[in-house]
């Protein structure tokens, strides 16, 4: 069957907005085809600086035919109904339409038309246009005098369709001035001629020939492979970057890989800053030593030609840049650290945090008092947090972060190293905005959890108060990722730690840590078993999720469950009759059959045992109590019958399921719980 080749030729487009395009016009081009009625068997996208290419295999022909019925009015209808019908059907008769009878209707018209199917080539020529018209950029250019909008011009457009055993035809259409063709061309400099390609094999071997590697994904493991095989041969290491290497790779058709040096004095500056610098601004990549693991003088670049001079200008170009780069960063970093952080926190008033919520300064106040209070709840040292808390947000006003803002509290923490604070101290400094993401590590030092916790809590509580709460998908100041990565600090450290904050902010939490324990692994409903509005300890939410989560997945766990839904139901047939809720006081006069009696005996064993255990916080215990329940349940419903004929025994063997009822609630709300 035949197959569509469809490539969009344009001036450069941004790395970041490479690999989306492609797809979102690989899923254009295939929905486009299914609305027109054609079928595809295999759709395929790829993209480089220059093109937008996307291939689709096994397109029939043409649409297929459609035969289309339209019901009409009844036989015995005015005149004027059955001629309106006819115009709208198409038909110049009524000897054209059907008769068909309704048995409860009787007797009625219908139109029976067929509508071929529609080439191929024509539904192409209409779609794909409508498809470049239509296609989101975000922020599209125009050029030229056109009207047409593209994230970069346009130079050219191939369109071909056919089969292998067949000339392809030429999809023709107009954008602009321009009109489609079955011509590409290849690398700007190396091969910049056009070829004429109809079929995507042809095409793919045509760019390769030209000095085009068409796989994104086959350029990045180029790139990655020579880039690796160079430092390995000089006894380093590639510094991995899977963003950079993305990116790069979507800079160039043609890798080529090379290493660059610069002046060893540089080693001297962090490494981050060394890495930012070498990254941001030349978009090469860092080599470290295997032996020492540190970072060398030495770069790998990536090229976009194959220079008959082996590279040499091109190397040399970008150890130019990146040693006044370097230069640069030196000043900024020497000069920084001429300025004590201390000195630099009364000027934090001059750094707006929000017009609302006043100045970095006001909030290093509320960070002071907040991780003060924190650090005496968990145990860390109070002094050092003070300490920690003041400096936090004094390297927003050096030059190296305002150079590279994505070092805030790492270079704080240089500072403050070099400039005589102690060692938990520059740590907390660095890794108080952590865990920034699911990925990012989480601080284990207790003056270092202090201090992030505050500050996202003051995040958190201040955005609250001035009603900017997250709405749907939109959460500009980041309040779920704050909100989590509390979550994170508590449960992987393991603290108590009991959240004084609003009831809609506490309510929040509860949400966040629902999805992060699902996320674990955590049944549905199990968070909201164990949880009331009032729950603020996150961890104990979490360790009675965990051991009511681990009772559940056993035999005795089930079977429980089992029995209290089995009573509930019961308890609840009763309760919809009107009759009053069940009090769980049990009269033992009552008790007659053995099993009711274990049950009731059980029932008052466990509900003191559990009561003990919980208000002892051993939630674990108190589960564990539960499984003791689950024999003398399963005897009850196999040999008691409930709904006695005595209405005084069945309101006591009620009254025994709800007091069992009662008892399991002390542990969690198994309403709640699914599955």
């Amino acid at each position: 069957m035949p197959e569509l080749l469809f490539e969009i030729f344009c001036e450069e487009i941004p790395a970041r907005l490479q690999r989306a395009a492609a797809q979102n016009l690989k899923k254009a081009v295939t929905g486009a085809l299914i609305e027109s009625g054609l079928t595809y068997g295999s759709a395929a996208a790829f993209v480089t600086p220059r093109r937008l290419v996307v291939s689709v295999g096994d397109i029939p022909s043409s649409s297929p035919d459609k035969k289309e019925e339209r019901k009409g009015p009844k036989t015995s209808a005015p005149e004027q109904a059955i001629a309106g019908f006819l115009r709208g059907a198409g038909l110049n008769s009524i000897d054209e339409a059907q008769i068909k009878t309704d048995p409860k209707k009787g007797d009625f018209y219908v139109a029976i038309t067929e509508k071929k199917g529609e080439l191929a080539t024509k539904i192409l020529a209409r779609i794909l246009p409508e498809i470049i018209h239509g296609f989101s950029w975000g922020k599209p250019m125009k050029w030229g005098a056109g009207n047409t909008s593209w994230v970069r011009p346009i130079r050219s457009i191939l369109a071909s369709f056919g089969t292998a055993n067949e000339d392809p035809e030429l999809i023709e259409f107009e954008i602009g001035d321009i009109k489609s063709s079955q011509t590409s061309f290849g690398h700007r400099f190396m091969a910049p001629a056009p070829f004429v390609a109809k079929r995507f094999d042809d095409y793919a071997q045509e760019l390769e020939n030209a000095k085009v590697v068409l796989d994104q994904d086959r350029r990045i493991e180029i790139i990655k492979t020579d880039a690796q095989n160079l430092a390995f041969a000089q006894g380093l290491e590639l510094v991995a970057d899977p963003g950079l290497l993305e990116e790069v790779s979507g800079l160039v058709e043609w890798p080529v890989v090379m290493m660059g040096n610069f002046p060893e004095e540089f080693l001297q500056l962090p490494q981050e800053t060394i890495i930012g610098t070498i990254k941001n601004h030349q978009k090469c990549f860092c080599l470290r030593d295997n032996s020492t693991g540190r970072l060398t003088n030495k770069f790998i670049m990536v090229a976009n030609i194959k220079a008959s001079d082996g590279g040499k200008v091109i190397v040399g170009g970008n150890e130019r840049v990146i040693g006044a780069r370097l230069s640069d960063a030196m000043f900024f970093y020497q000069n920084d650290l001429a300025t004590p952080l201390v000195d630099l926190v009364e000027k934090l008033d001059k750094v707006v945090f929000h017009k609302k919520l006043g100045t970095q300064r006001q909030r290093v106040e509320r960070l002071v008092t907040m991780a003060q209070d924190i650090a005496i709840k968990i145990g860390a040292d109070v002094n050092d947090t003070i300490r920690a808390a003041l400096l936090a947000k004094s390297d927003l006003l050096t030059q190296m972060v305002n150079e590279f803002p994505e070092l805030q509290g790492l270079m704080g923490s240089y500072y403050a190293l070099a400039q005589g604070e102690k060692p938990q101290i520059a740590d907390a400094i660095k890794n108080h905005y952590k865990p920034v993401g699911p990925s990012d590590i989480v601080p284990d030092h207790p003056v270092s959890i202090a201090l992030a916790m505050a500050d996202k809590l003051d995040i958190l509580s201040s955005f609250w108060a001035i009603n900017e709460k997250p709405t749907g998908s939109r959460d500009p100041f980041a309040l779920r990722r704050a909100a989590l990565g509390v979550i994170r600090l508590l449960l992987e450290n393991n603290i108590s730690f009991k959240l004084q904050v609003e009831p809609d902010l506490l309510k929040f939490f509860h949400d966040r840590l629902k999805v992060s324990l699902r996320d674990q692994g955590a049944a549905h409903g199990l968070v909201d078993a164990v949880i009331d509005k009032n729950s603020s300890d996150l961890l104990e939410i979490s360790n009675r999720v965990n051991a009511l989560s681990a009772l559940l997945k056993t035999p005795d766990g089930q079977s429980l469950l089992a029995g209290y839904r089995r009573g509930t139901n019961i308890l609840g047939a009763e309760e919809k009759k009107g009759k009053a809720i069940f009090s769980g006081e049990v009269e033992k006069s009552l008790l007659s059959k053995e099993e009711e009696l274990e049950l009731a005996e059980a029932i008052e064993t466990t509900g003191e045992k559990t009561a003990v255990l919980i208000n002892e916080n051993q939630y674990g215990e108190a589960v564990l109590a539960l499984a003791s329940l689950r024999a003398p349940i399963d005897a009850f419903f196999e040999h008691v019958m409930v709904n006695d004929e005595d209405k005084n025994i069945r309101q006591n063997r009620l009254n025994l399921l709800a007091k069992l009822r009662n008892t399991m609630h002390l542990v969690a709300d198994f309403s709640k719980i699914s599955g």
